[in-house]
């Protein structure tokens, strides 16, 4: 079995796994349960879970006992596009290529599912965490960097950002939070759930901030030359709403460089790993080469 493959199985069962868990679930309540699902199970590429279980199968093979957590993580990062996507953010009509929550359910039910997944999220984790304490300390990774110091931090200053010119440290700053955070929180808590030490731990978060910035210049070069058809979302999104990007910063040329350097930055960290990184890698290169 290929790497590619191997993710693949793994993003099924990821998908499944989402899918299975909100099963039966809700009476009165039910219409946010459905939004809760809608915006969960339109088709992510589940980036975030892939690397924590990949990272977390450089030390154990028993992934299946993490499942839980990796699908927590995502349950996250969709609530955060829900918010992100309303009317008093980004204002957002399309996502993976539907029409976003609170353009079906309005935006009061999509407020609420994105409430609903966060807190879903963090009773999937507690209940993990039970007698854990490796677990423990993941988790606590996970929530703080999902947090005001984390993505709603970065969140806040990509809100503030808008309709002015920021300075390159302020623009870091912000994606490293907003995007970064999340990502490298997939791949520390991934290592601290197979047992890492504290060397590889802290090249795995070097690799995990380089991934993250990666992403991000990645995402701001899609955003000017993608495809809204590919993308599943509106393009041009950051000049309509006069952002400062990595592409108005440096110019799309500097970023395709500088996004191919950073990739292969992180290539070389996991290259130091005795352990077997290919699927890693083969992760890391798919976030380079990706077209959405």
């Amino acid at each position: 079995m290929d790497e590619y493959e191997t993710i693949n199985n793994l993003k099924n069962e990821i998908d499944n796994w989402l899918s299975e868990y909100f099963k039966g679930k809700g009476s009165y309540n039910k219409r946010v349960y459905e939004a809760m699902e809608y915006s969960l199970n339109a088709g992510g590429k589940r980036i975030r879970p892939l690397l924590l279980v990949l990272t977390y199968m450089l030390y154990k093979e028993d992934y299946k006992n993490i499942l839980d957590i990796a699908c927590a993580l995502e349950m996250i990062h969709t609530y955060s596009l829900i918010h992100d996507d309303l009317p008093c953010m980004d204002n957002d009509d399309l996502r993976r290529g539907k029409p976003t929550n609170h353009k079906v359910f309005g935006d009061a039910i999509a407020t609420l599912a994105g409430d609903g997944l966060l807190n879903e999220a963090m009773n999937v984790m507690f209940k993990h965490c039970i007698g854990n304490n490796n677990a423990i300390k993941a988790c606590s990774i996970i929530s703080e960097c999902a947090g005001v110091e984390g993505m709603v931090g970065g969140q806040t200053v990509d809100i503030l950002s808008e309709n002015k010119k920021i300075p390159i440290d302020q623009l870091y700053y912000m994606h490293s939070k907003k995007t970064g955070a999340l990502i490298k929180a997939s791949i520390l808590s991934g290592a601290l759930l197979g047992g890492a030490g504290r060397e590889d731990l802290n090249k795995l978060d070097y690799y995990g901030q380089k991934l993250g910035l990666a992403f991000q210049i990645k995402d701001d070069i899609l955003d000017v030359t993608g495809d809204t058809k590919v993308l599943g979302k509106k393009t041009k999104s950051d000049a309509d709403n006069n952002k400062t990007t990595f592409i108005t910063t440096y110019g799309i040329k500097r970023c395709i460089e500088m996004c191919n350097s950073i990739t292969s930055e992180c290539i070389e960290i996991l290259d130091t790993f005795p352990n077997d990184t290919s699927k890693v890698k083969e992760l890391t290169l798919f976030l380079l080469n990706r077209n959405k």
